[in-house]
């Protein structure tokens, strides 16, 4: 079993500490492609045991960020990979299939890592990509709960000894692990109300997390809800949000086709598990007339349906980056919508392929594969926790109202 330990009591989360060394600088796509492999490979032996326990998996985070992952979006002129789309969501699905939680744990990282490269300043961006590519690491602070209105109660004040943030947030998924909070907040402006993204360090003043994320999935992510009392930033942690929305952005496609890789991602494990399983444990239908499993025709109907969902969602996410590359390129309101609906098709396919491959591991495995020890049953668990993030219903109305009606998808960080 990993060296890491339990989950600390929710008084006793604290900082993470400053990288020792600088993370490694990944040159080529094929490189943290391979990097990826490896890692995940590492991940393999504990995968059960950190998802039962809620181990939170401090040595193993410290050894992904310090593999350079974690600065592969950096673009070129400021010293990182400036991988594509296409490149980060193999690097996450290949990560997820053997840990969906490790999937996760970077995703509003590389969320912010987009803010900053269409918000942010040049000034901005020199210090917060160097950050990153010494392997600091980025958590996130954006969900609020208790409210339906979708408006944002953390508030940023400007006062005359300083500017200040004030509010709480939920299911903060990384902010356990981070170096900096990304956090969304609102303040007002001539009467107006303006929304950026401060980058709050995890270790200021004021700053507290919970380890309260007790869903039955996605279980070690580091999800825990972050207060503010009155927080001191610098001006120069504040990066405009709205106003990225206000044009056309690739900000919302980007966050969203890292979640449909995550899914995948996730599908692929539970069809890998499923595999072996099959083999060497499971008995066919007495009216198959056949000696083993692997000879049921149905089974194998129905084990081909589930690898034939899970090869078309990687082909409609592989085509979807190819889309957002191309809007990051050249940003304009057909591009962007182009690329929301690509998207927003690889995110609907990647969701029922990753719960159909949980579901199917159970239907084809038998009763002996619910065994608790055994945890097969995380992949599901995750897939079904992990892809409640967004309503996918509304990824097939965005879809059909832009076939039919020529209508392009708002813009915002959850399409």
């Amino acid at each position: 079993m990993s060296t890491d330990t339990l989950i600390a009591p929710p008084d006793a989360v604290t900082a993470a500490a400053e990288p020792a060394t600088p993370a490694a600088r990944l040159t080529s796509t094929e490189q943290a492609l391979d990097v990826a492999r490896n890692f995940a490979a590492t991940l393999e032996t504990d995968a059960v045991a950190r998802d039962r326990d809620r181990i939170l998996p401090w040595q193993d985070i410290e050894r992904y960020s310090a593999s350079g992952l974690w600065g592969i979006t950096v673009p070129q002129e400021y010293g990182g990979l400036g991988a594509s789309s296409g490149t980060l969501t193999q690097v996450i699905a290949t990560i997820a299939a053997t840990d969906g939680n490790f999937g996760h744990i970077p995703q509003n990282h590389f969320y912010a890592l987009e803010v900053l490269r269409v918000g942010a300043n040049h000034a901005q961006k020199t210090f917060f990509y160097d950050r990153v590519l010494r392997g600091e690491r980025f958590g996130n602070a954006l969900a609020e709960i208790g409210h339906n209105d979708y408006k944002r109660r953390t508030h940023l004040s400007r006062e005359a000894d300083g500017w200040f943030v004030q509010g709480r947030k939920f299911y903060c998924t990384g902010a356990i692990f981070a170096h900096w909070i990304p956090t969304l907040v609102t303040a007002l402006e001539n009467g107006l109300e303006v929304t950026y993204l401060v980058f709050i360090p995890r270790s200021a003043p004021g700053v507290s997390i919970t380890d309260d994320w007790d869903g039955f999935g996605q279980r070690v992510t580091g999800s825990g809800s972050v207060a503010f009392e009155r927080v001191r930033v610098e001006p120069e942690w504040v990066v405009p949000f709205k106003a990225s929305f206000d044009r056309p952005t690739t900000i919302g496609p980007f966050a969203q086709i890292i979640h449909a890789a995550l899914d995948v991602g996730i599908g692929h494990g539970a069809l890998k598990a499923t595999l072996p399983y099959l083999r060497e444990h499971t008995r066919p239908w007495v009216d198959a007339g056949v000696d083993h499993a692997s000879q049921d025709p149905l089974l194998l109907h129905q084990l081909g349906h589930v690898h034939l969902r899970l090869r078309a969602a990687d082909a409609l996410i592989a085509r979807a980056a190819r889309f957002v590359d191309a809007a990051q390129a050249e940003p304009t309101d057909a591009s962007v919508a182009a690329a929301s609906v690509a998207v927003a098709e690889a995110k609907a396919l990647s969701t029922q392929a990753s719960l159909l491959a949980g579901t199917k591991l159970f239907e084809l495995a038998g009763t002996s594969a619910t065994v608790g020890g055994l945890g097969l049953d995380r992949f599901w668990r995750n897939a079904r926790t992990h892809t409640l993030h967004d309503p996918v219903r509304w990824k097939y109305h965005a879809i059909g109202n832009y076939v039919l009606n020529g209508r392009h998808p708002p813009r915002h960080g959850a399409l």
